[in-house]
This record gives C-alpha cells, structure tokens and sequence, in this order.
C-alpha cells in the first residue's frame, strides 16, 4: 500500500508511475484526484472532531466552575451543549470509520511504484534481457546430439515413461493436475530437497514449516486481496451455529449497534452484504470480536496459499524487528495453488501451468538501505540452484507493463526448454519496498532512535519444482526416451543416474 503522506506531496509522480503501469492518463488523474479529495475530506473531518473534543472537555470544565458560582442557569445550558457535542462525537467517529475505510479501499487496489531504472513498456515483449546473467548456450549445442532430431516435450517423455499420468488426475480433480509414479515423482521430491538444503546451508536461509492454508488478513499484507481474489482457491466452513457466542461482560458500542442487523440476517431479513460491510467496520476497531462475529454468523473462510510468499512475508505482520535483527532470510517448500483463472487456453497441455505445484519460495526481510543489493543477492541464489543442475537460463528485467502488483521491480529467470524451443520462466524475484509492509504493519526500530520504520520486503522463488522437474526431463533426454539425472540430483536419488521405461 502506498503512503497517502506521499502521494499528496507528490501526485505528479503517481500519475507517472501509474501510467507506466499502463493506466490511461484521465485514468490515472482520476484516481489520484480522488485520493486526494478524499484525503483532504477525511483530514477536516478529523479536525472537526478534534475540535468537538476539545470543546467537550472545555464545556466540562466551565459546568463545575458554573456550579461553583451557583450560576445554575449557565450550568444546565453548558450541560445541553455537551450533550449535542457528545452525540456528534458519536456520530463522527463511526464517520471517521467510513472515512478511513473509504481512503484504505481506495489506496488497496493501487500498484506499486516502479523504481527509476525499471524497462518501461507494456508486456513480456518489452522485458530486457540482463548482460552476464545467461548462463549454458554451450550446453544447449553439446546436448542437442543425444536428443534426436525433434526433442520432445516433458509430457511425451513422462507418458513413454510411464510415469505422468494427466487422465487419472483429471478424474480425480480435473484439468490442470498431474499424478506422478515411481522414479519421476521421486526426482520431483529430489529437486525440492536439493533447493532446501542449497539455500539454508549455503546462502543463509533458515527453513520454515507454515500453514497452506491462511486468513484474509495475511492475503490482503502480501496483496493478493482485494485485487486478485479470482485468482484464489477459497477453503469455506459453514456458520458455527451460535447466535451468542461471547461470554458476559460489556460489549462494544459498536457490536451491540449491529446485532438488529445480525438478528434480521438470521430470519433472511438482511443481505450477506450488508452483514460483510458491518463485520469489516467492526474489525477497525475490534478485530478479534469480528473474527468471532464472521465465524458465528457468516462462516469461517480460508484461502490455500498461491505462494508461500504469503505465510513467509507476514511472520512480521504487526511485529517490531530490531535492526539488527535484519536482514532476515527464511525459505519453505511448499505446495501452491492458483485458479489460473486469467490463463484459459495457455499451457493446457502438461504440467506447466498447474493449478497446485510445489515451490521453494525465498523471503527476505531488510531495512530500507540493503532492499535493492538484497534483491541482487537474492536473485543470484535462485540462478545458483539452476547452475548446479546445469539448466540454461537467462534472466530478464520486467518492464513495467509486466511487473506484478506489489513489486518496485522484478527479475524473472527463464530456463530453457528444448521441447519448446523457448525460454519460459521458472523464478521470479521482486523487490516491494515497503508496499507490503504498509498493509501487515511491520516495521523495525533502529537503536537509540525514537521512531520506527517499515520494513522492506522481498520475495523470489528459488525455484519453482515443477517447472524444475520440467526442464531437467527436456534438457536430460536421450533420443532413446530415457532421462539422465543431474549431478547435483544423484545422491537424492539413491545413485541412480538414468530414468527410463524398463
């Protein structure tokens, strides 16, 4: 999420920035217009209320000095005065709720800023390949002989083998899913263990075991809501049954003026969405009675994870990290799952394109000063895992067209695929600045000073496995249907050195 403080001292670099992302000029005018009216609405009222309470509290006073003086007349007209103010307040502080929430929802849906030296341009054809980051065109040429003539494809070699099965697992789930046997679910599982142990013994990460499935909260810290819930698998428990599930005791002003709304939704007198809106203002102030409230009334919902990304990045979500304690470098391998909803008819056959695939997924979490070289670093560690298995690659520069959501800017690392006679992405490494950090309330407090700050933070697959598993069968192939496993693999493998049929 973008800082409003910056925007309204800089709305012509947001135009800009916005603008490079594609947006149409009175598209991007508009929208930072709006911010900023917005802003501005929401800042006088503030100071109206401000004032109120000011008044409340010098009224308050006057009514005792009133009393004292035995000025009766001035103290129960003092007393009407607070009385007004006091319901204004009332008033105007569920009026700053939809203010602020008003604001936030309008600053959620923005992109980030691209940084300066970012390609501009408008999709993948105006990416920019990096100098002295492609790595095996040797390779390319010494293995071509051992292939045949025409080298085939990942899933014409798994199902010679054996060993890729898409028709059982289309019964099973349907399009986009995969079963693997034997030895090639073996090297899939290898290639994982292999990235691990790479990372944490060699580049510094430590391993995590997170939850696969998480709240709306931790979606919404990374990005992946509001903007791109079509995207998501949803995982939904029903009502937990309870009209009143809090114990005794005071409850909120808030809740207590909501629960005609929830006794309506019970008897189908009230729209789900009202309830939703009611439950996400409640939740400004009282975020646990609204879990509460949502799972009583409206049903417990999870999202399964499209990136481990997400559980990683938001170990820090409303936590303070001292300074020192960064950066900090954590990794897990884990299964995803992506709808692929905005893919239909690409990559439909073989298992490139999958709607659950399993990915080491690298985070970094920095100050403000080491995010860029820490973004070098990190993209480095991901090309290392694709030099040990020998897999050709280049990587490229996103211009800003094809820059993802939340990222400042983005390397992705494209292997090669003889049975496609292409380079296609198996890494993506993006460096958001504090744009993530914005929305989990993560920062870092320096030494001896005062303030805090936002934390910077990164996230790269290191690498996908499945495109991993992909590139290692087209690459290894003979022209016999074998597959030769990689050095770098053998010992994951129990010594073995070629899959084949037999």
């Amino acid at each position: 999420m973008l800082d409003i403080k910056w925007i309204r001292d800089n709305p012509k670099a947001l135009v800009e920035a916005l603008q490079k992302r594609s947006w149409s000029a009175s598209e991007a005018q508009s929208t930072v217009d709006g911010l900023i009216a917005s802003d501005e609405a929401r800042r006088a009222h503030l100071t109206e209320l401000q004032a109120k309470q000011e008044r409340r509290n010098a009224a308050s006073k006057e009514i005792g000095n009133a009393m004292r003086g035995g000025d009766a007349a001035l103290a129960e007209k003092l007393k009407g005065e607070v009385g007004e103010i006091k319901e204004f307040i009332q008033n105007g502080e569920a009026r700053e709720r939809e203010l602020d929430k008003a604001l936030n929802d309008a600053l959620a849906v923005l992109p980030n800023v691209p940084l300066a030296d970012v390609p501009v341009g408008k999709d993948e054809h105006d990416n920019v390949e990096r100098k002295d980051h492609r790595f095996g065109d040797d390779l390319i040429a010494k293995r071509q002989p051992l292939m045949g003539n025409k080298p085939k494809e990942h899933f014409e070699i798994g199902e010679q083998l054996g060993m890729m099965d898409f028709e059982r697992a289309a019964r099973l789930s349907g399009a986009r899913f995969t079963v693997l046997r034997g030895q090639l679910a073996r090297l899939e599982r290898a290639i994982g263990q292999f990235m691990l142990d790479l990372h944490t013994t060699e580049h510094g990460y430590t391993e995590m075991q997170v939850p696969l499935l998480v709240n709306s909260a931790a979606m919404f810290g990374t990005g992946q809501l509001p903007k791109f819930r079509g995207d998501l698998f949803v995982a939904k428990s029903p009502p937990a049954g309870r009209v009143e599930p809090w114990g005794a005791g005071e409850l909120p002003y808030e809740f207590r003026k909501m629960q005609p709304l929830l006794f309506d939704y019970l008897f189908d007198n009230e729209p789900r969405e009202n309830v939703e809106d009611a439950i996400a203002n409640l939740a400004l102030t009282h975020a646990a009675l609204a879990e509460d409230v949502r799972e009583a009334y409206l049903g417990r919902e999870l999202y399964l994870i499209p990136t481990a990304e997400v559980p990683l990045t938001n170990m820090v979500r409303e936590e303070i990290t001292a300074h020192e304690k960064l950066p900090l470098r954590v990794t897990a391998l884990t299964p995803c799952f992506r709808s692929e909803a905005g893919s239909a008819g690409r990559d439909t056959r073989g298992m490139l394109r999958q709607h659950q695939f399993y990915k080491v997924e690298l985070v970094s979490i920095t100050d403000a000063e080491s995010s860029v070289a820490e973004h070098e670093r990190m993209t480095e560690c991901a090309e290392a895992v694709l030099k040990r298995l020998e897999l050709p690659f280049r990587t490229m520069t996103l211009c800003t067209g094809d820059m993802g959501f939340g990222a400042q800017k983005t390397y992705d690392i494209e292997v090669w695929l003889p049975g496609q006679n292409a380079y296609r992405e198996i890494s993506s490494c993006s460096v958001c600045g504090d744009f993530q950090a914005r929305r989990m309330d993560a920062r870092y407090k320096v030494k001896d000073e005062k303030a805090t700050r936002y934390v910077h933070t990164l996230n790269g697959s290191g690498t996908a496995v499945g495109r991993a598993l992909i590139a290692v069968m087209e690459n290894y192939q003979n022209e016999d249907g074998s597959v030769t496993i990689p050095e770098a693999l053998r010992s994951y493998m129990g010594g073995l050195e070629k899959i084949s049929a037999s």
